[in-house]
């Protein structure tokens, strides 16, 4: 005989097994609404021949889809913040749709503190007042997969975060990605000439694996083939020139994960900290200060991705803290990505063919990599060029505040990518994530030409560098010399 179900846990029940599909309901229903929004309006911007007043149209109707987006993704919460996240880029999506996006890197819906002590007690074995000395009910944030809090082990004098998992996560996340795998597919054929859907196939994997979603498996295990000790985590962190916290010993389960406290202010917010300090932000201190911290960024993500092939894989200005001196923290090493060696060094390969401008380099590095295009241009290999500046560079041309890649002058609307290798979209989600920020920061720079000495020695290594590429080169200036 079947246990007996009282009527709220019957309810809690039933809405638990239909959730996905309300949730599936909810995302077709608003993504349709948006979509046909877009074409409707046009075909009504096409009768319109004053170009300033279709730019004044086109900045209107980004609004109104940014709201409608902005209220999908609060609403559904979720995988709908990393893809906020994603979009929420200056060179990547319009100038409407960021500035409401930009504000969800952390305001997922929080889980009630009741649930949380429940997850901790049963992960930890423990009663919470037993563990903690202090633990503060309100969270410092909740994202997409779990929310952290600040709180105090017994018996010790500094703070530690406490990562805890939303319930449930999993089997959302993973109705989430479905459905957007199948509006991507629909976009490629339609509008957007981008293998889409080997993106949506590379975070299906990213979630498949459970990398973020098991929390027991530190950073170190992620990475190694080794597991467990705390000098194959310091060997992977150390010569980084940003910081990483530390994971506490014995207080990692699947669901929860204590690491030190680093003492920081988001990225974002650094504008308003320099003002509140009395620092000039268009004065030498502060461009010293930003300059200081974007070349932090670059040469850690250099290294990672070129040097070892093992890198943080959840690029967004939420995960990135600054600290004390202009020193960096980098957060958050749930979601990792270890880059195949052939793709790595057909990335290096492409690193240089940018740094270079050199446009045969850059179409054989397109085919070493498996970034299947299609061209109808006259002038393919420039064209190809280009669209490799576009997407794995973050400098600006002269004149250009900012890049829009799915723009009708994009070389993306005249070389359609047919097949994109699903491992190389953590790459450029890094990349867009620095362009953004250089944007932000008002530094214009070449990632190409500083991640250049990174690239040659993974060729040099590998065997790879031709005579030619072996000659001294003249040093090039600094990101920190302007």
């Amino acid at each position: 005989m079947a246990p007996f179900l009282n009527p709220k846990d019957l309810q809690e029940k039933l809405f638990t097994h239909f959730r996905p599909w309300q949730r599936s309901l909810q995302f077709w229903v608003r993504a349709v609404d948006i979509y046909t929004g877009y074409k409707v309006f046009q075909l009504k911007v096409s009768f319109v021949k004053d170009v300033h007043k279709q730019e004044a149209m086109w900045e209107t109707q980004h609004e109104l889809a940014a709201d409608k987006i902005y209220d999908m993704c609060t609403d559904l919460g979720g995988f709908f913040l990393k893809v906020a996240q994603i979009l929420g880029k200056p060179d990547l999506a319009p100038a409407a749709w960021v500035r409401r996006l930009v504000t969800l890197c952390d305001q997922a819906p929080a889980t009630p503190f009741h649930t949380v002590q429940f997850v901790l007690e049963k992960e930890l074995g423990q009663r919470i007042d037993n563990i903690f000395e202090r633990f503060d009910v309100d969270p410092l944030g909740s994202a997409s997969i779990a929310q952290v809090h600040s709180a105090r082990l017994r018996g010790d004098k500094n703070d530690v975060v406490v990562k805890v998992q939303h319930p449930g996560v999993q089997d959302l996340m993973m109705t989430d990605i479905r459905n957007l795998q199948a509006f991507a597919l629909y976009m490629q054929k339609t509008d957007i000439k981008f293998d889409l859907y080997s993106v949506t196939k590379e975070m299906e994997k990213q979630k498949g694996q459970d990398q973020r979603l098991d929390m027991s498996l530190t950073l170190q295990e992620k990475l190694m083939p080794w597991k467990g000790s705390e000098s194959s985590y310091m060997e992977i962190t150390k010569g980084l020139p940003v910081m990483v916290p530390r994971v506490i010993r014995d207080m990692v389960t699947r669901r929860v994960l204590v690491m030190e406290y680093i003492d920081g202010i988001p990225i974002l917010n650094l504008g308003d900290e320099i003002s509140k300090r009395g620092i000039n932000p268009g004065g030498k201190i502060a461009a010293a200060a930003k300059q200081k911290i974007l070349k932090s960024l670059t040469l850690a993500y250099g290294q990672m991705i070129l040097k070892s092939g093992f890198f943080h894989a959840d690029p967004h200005p939420g995960n990135i803290l600054i600290c004390k001196g202009s020193e960096v923290a980098l957060l958050d090493y749930g979601q990792v990505k270890d880059l195949p060696e052939k793709l790595r060094l057909g990335y290096a390969n492409l690193v240089l063919a940018i740094a270079d401008n050199d446009p045969v380099r850059a179409s054989e590095s397109y085919r070493e990599l498996g970034i299947d295009t299609l061209s109808k241009c006259e002038d393919e290999q420039q064209e190809m060029l280009k669209l490799a500046q576009a997407m794995f560079d973050t400098k600006l041309p002269p004149g250009v505040v900012m890049l829009q890649p799915f723009s009708e002058e994009s070389s993306i609307k005249k070389i359609a990518v047919q097949a994109f290798p699903e491992e190389l979209f953590s790459v450029l989600r890094t990349v867009h994530l620095l362009r953004g920020l250089s944007v932000g920061l008002g530094i214009n720079y070449s990632i190409a030409e500083q991640w250049r000495p990174i690239a040659e020695e993974a060729l040099h290594h590998a065997g790879r560098l031709k005579g030619k590429d072996n000659k001294p080169r003249a040093k090039r200036r600094s990101l920190l010399r302007r």
